[in-house]
């Protein structure tokens, strides 16, 4: 496993993206885990009538993947998430792949915070959210405990 990036090695500028394409059993799984079985997500009868014309994928399944981005890649292992924001663009269908993809817009030493430019584009290109994160980078702290284990 990767350390996570300190707040001190993280630059203005920086990214990093994650890419997944969304299945039928996402949706599924998403469902039972969320409890949202709106049939706009599980049904294609009554998702014909809707202005998209077949089913949807929940947003927070594509929204989510902006987790192993910061978890895993940037700034990385020992990551915080603070707070965050979305706004949703465009629908994801089932069998688009996504790619959520963080961008360094601004740092606060003092607070040891780092806010993100979020991003997730579908395979057309088309982005379907958009929003920020704040996050605490591991301290050096905890990347010297890692080691360890």
């Amino acid at each position: 496993m990767e350390l996570g990036k300190t707040i001190n090695e993280i630059q203005i500028g920086d990214s990093a993206s994650f890419t997944k394409t969304i299945s039928e059993t996402d949706v599924y799984l998403f469902a039972g885990i969320s409890g949202d079985f709106n049939p706009m997500h599980m049904n294609e009868e009554y998702a014909k009538i809707t202005p998209f014309k077949t089913r949807i994928a929940h947003g927070p399944i594509a929204a989510s993947l902006i987790a192993p981005v910061l978890g895993l890649k940037l700034p990385g292992l020992g990551t915080i998430a603070v707070e965050s924001s979305s706004r949703y663009l465009a629908p994801t269908m089932i069998g688009d792949t996504i790619t959520a993809r963080g961008e360094v817009i601004a740092k606060d030493e003092q607070k040891n915070l780092v806010t993100m430019k979020l991003t997730f584009t579908n395979q057309h290109g088309t982005v379907v959210i958009d929003g920020q994160v704040v996050v605490m980078p591991p301290l050096e702290k905890f990347r010297a405990r890692i080691k360890d284990l």
